[in-house]
């Protein structure tokens, strides 16, 4: 059976003028591909350098930052050659592509009345300028083809304009179609390369980003069932019980006492709808894309993991049966923060919970810290200086000032928190990358306006791991990795 493939109008178009087929393709310096090869070797080499320090809370020996700044100084020296070798391609394709005819623009403006159009020099109507598809490279690879976010986004552009715009032959690659028909992106809009989707996503898992610290798992599913045991070692009754036995005396039994957990799996949207003009400059374009929507999805999720609902979205620690929170001090000020205030706090975390806590504050609240001190000896260490740690610490654990945070003297402008006992869950599959994260682009949500909507989406589950707080053996004050001070 012969299979016929649907050619765009505007691609037939050329193909009618004929317009050789190298005029959409310029050959790659084969030396770039390995270059950018090299690049990501580097880059991962650097990551895991930083995430082993991180993960075990120090800074980076002498050796592994002369390390990393070897290979940083490395990954310049590639990008300096790649981007040399690319103006020189980019000045052979301009000088040797052949210049197609043009015809008549369309009418532009109100024909009904012509001297209501924009008009030009010496009052003569202006003429729109050719549209050139960019010139796309040879070797695709996983972006597409495309060098950036911001490029892909102007040929997306082109190809949706209303008078027939060009189709840059890299979008056949990259097109997604609702009615089976792979050739045409008018039938279903065009997917974000998968470059370009972990582009975006890295910097929602930041440093900074409180869903980086949790407990994080990644599920093919809608929801996720978990066994959990909320026990304690000390707990004389239920579960698992030890008992000390004479020589030759029977064993007493026990059992575990299990429950379990559901989490369902909530969807996080940034919809991003561009207009032309902001598509003509494509390095602004790819740079405000990958701003704005990590922004806009890592302060969503952030806040999330502090006050969640629950309803439609993650339960947030704040709102957990297991927050413990600690009172304000007898007459003291309203809006401030005493040293008791903090050491109370940190009698209520877990032992276990202390090499892993994080103190998140209001950055108000911070200001505070240094004027404190306990036996005439400052509590709080401010950041660089002889450590060169970017945050302050108090009791040894970082001071994180972070907009989640609530005023200062409200409940929640001072947390101590354990985000490893903080569940969370992001989706894979279905077009998700390896993190959860699914980009979209349609050209029909507002064609008329002449925009772009570019959609970014997320599935996240997330709730602490503990039900409650729990009970000392022996002692009034109940004890939790979730700790807040009072409102004052």
């Amino acid at each position: 059976m012969t299979k016929h493939l649907t050619v765009p109008a505007s691609v037939a178009a050329l193909l009618a003028l004929h317009i050789p087929s190298n005029f959409f393709l310029y050959a790659e310096d084969p030396t770039i591909a390995a270059h950018r090869e090299r690049q990501m070797e580097l880059m991962n080499s650097s990551q895991a350098i930083l995430a082993r320090a991180e993960s075990e809370s120090r800074d980076l020996t002498q050796a592994e930052t002369d390390e990393v700044e070897g290979l940083t100084n490395e990954f310049e020296t590639l990008e300096s050659q790649i981007n040399l070798r690319e103006r020189v391609a980019q000045q052979n394709a301009l000088l040797t592509a052949p210049r197609a005819r043009q015809t008549d623009p369309d009418p532009v403006g109100n024909e009904q009345n012509p001297s209501d159009n924009v008009r030009g020099i010496n009052n003569q109507a202006r003429t729109p300028a050719p549209r050139v598809p960019a010139a796309p490279r040879a070797t695709a690879g996983g972006n597409s083809g495309f060098r950036h976010l911001g490029e892909f986004a102007n040929s997306v552009r082109m190809a949706s304009m209303r008078s027939g715009g060009d189709l840059d032959p890299r979008l056949r690659n990259a097109a997604v179609s609702t009615y089976g028909n792979e050739g045409s992106g008018a039938d279903g809009g065009f997917a974000v390369p998968p470059d370009f989707r972990t582009e975006i996503l890295s910097p929602v898992f930041n440093e900074d980003s409180l869903l980086a610290m949790t407990d994080r798992l990644q599920s093919s599913s809608n929801t996720l069932t978990l066994p959990t045991d909320s026990t304690t070692p000390w707990q004389t009754s239920g579960g698992i019980q030890s008992y000390w036995t004479a020589e030759g005396g029977t064993k007493t039994q026990s059992k575990p006492t299990l429950g379990e957990t559901t989490l369902k799996l909530h969807t996080l949207a940034t919809l991003i709808p561009v207009t032309e003009e902001l598509l003509e400059d494509a390095p602004a374009m790819g740079a405000y894309l990958n701003r704005k929507a990590p922004e806009k999805m890592d302060f969503k999720v952030s806040d999330a993991i502090v006050r969640g609902t629950g309803v439609g979205m993650p339960l947030g620690f704040m709102n957990s049966p297991a927050l413990v929170t600690v009172a304000a001090e007898a007459a003291q000020t309203a809006d401030t923060i005493v040293v008791a205030n903090l050491a109370k706090m940190w009698g209520r975390l877990p032992v276990q919970s202390r090499r892993t806590a994080v103190w998140l504050m209001h950055p108000d609240a911070e200001a505070q810290l240094p004027l404190m001190t306990l036996a005439n000896q400052p509590v709080y260490l401010p950041p660089g200086g002889v450590s060169g740690n970017m945050y302050g610490s108090l009791w040894g654990r970082p001071v994180i000032p972070h907009q989640v945070a609530e005023t200062v003297g409200d409940l929640g402008d001072v947390m101590l928190v354990d985000l490893k006992q903080y569940l969370s869950v992001t989706k894979t599959g279905n077009g998700r990358d390896a993190n959860g994260l699914k980009s979209d682009v349609s050209i029909h949500l507002w064609f008329d306006q002449d925009m772009v909507a570019f959609r970014f989406t997320m599935r996240v589950a997330g709730q602490p791991w503990w039900p409650a707080a729990i009970t000392q053996r022996d002692g009034a004050n109940s004890q939790s990795p979730y700790v807040a001070l009072a409102a004052r």
